[in-house]
């Protein structure tokens, strides 16, 4: 299976701070790769790093064979790549199909993409006119990785999509996740361990700005040392 994403030896800054000190990582085409760590062990400046939000000081970032550093965070999403940050990052003041619309890179994308959105999501349907400000928790998330498959994405980067969610929602969003297995790519970041270790085929594990292992995600469920190194958990 050939790698869509390649990370290689990244060195990202925020201000003075020096925050990933040599991330690699590569995801496969196809394939659900969960990033995992400890927070503040460098995952969602990982993924802000390879959307252009932060830009690498050294190392390279290729997509699907193109170099990615240096591009600004618009040039590198029209290439094919969606963003799904944390914390639910939509427009509480527009409606869900606003929301939708405005993610639209074409026009018509929405309703070429309705189909699958609304097969995953159709609380998002029953409720296309209701604010995002008034949906739950859990709707918020859903609209926001709806709102990434408005246009048609190669390369999804997810962060945290189970935060601060009940387990049966997170229950209906990893369904959806492994759905999206069969449409597109995604690179995941999420603290949930049980979680990520039922929808990920892969996963990378980084800890303090460093790379330190990856591989089957079925391997690391069997290596409770490392799970309880670098995760916390058993």
């Amino acid at each position: 299976m050939a790698d869509l994403l390649i990370v290689d030896g990244i060195h990202t800054y925020i201000g003075q701070s020096h925050i990933l000190e040599g991330v690699s990582l590569s995801v496969p085409r196809g394939s659900i790769t969960a990033l995992l760590g400890r927070n503040g062990a460098g995952k969602t400046t990982t993924l802000r790093s390879i959307i252009g939000v932060l830009q690498p000081r050294s190392g390279t970032i290729t997509f699907d064979g193109k170099a990615v550093q240096g591009k600004r965070a618009y040039n590198i999403a029209a290439m094919g790549i969606g963003y799904v940050p944390e914390h639910r990052a939509i427009f509480r003041d527009l409606t869900v199909e606003e929301n939708l619309r405005i993610a639209e890179r074409k026009r018509g994308d929405l309703a070429r993409r309705s189909d699958l959105i609304f097969e995953l999501f159709p609380d998002l349907k029953t409720f296309l006119g209701r604010g995002g400000g008034n949906l739950s928790g859990g709707q918020q998330q859903m609209l926001a990785i709806a709102r990434a498959l408005v246009a048609e994405n190669r390369l999804l980067l997810i962060d945290e999509p189970s935060e601060g969610l009940a387990p049966i929602i997170v229950e209906n969003i990893a369904r959806a996740l492994k759905r999206l297995a069969g449409e597109t790519t995604i690179l995941l970041v999420e603290q949930n361990f049980r979680m990520a270790s039922q929808v990920a085929d892969r996963y990378v594990l980084i800890d303090d700005g460093r790379t330190q292992q990856s591989g089957a995600m079925a391997d690391l469920v069997a290596d409770d040392a490392a799970v309880r190194r670098y995760l916390g958990v058993s």
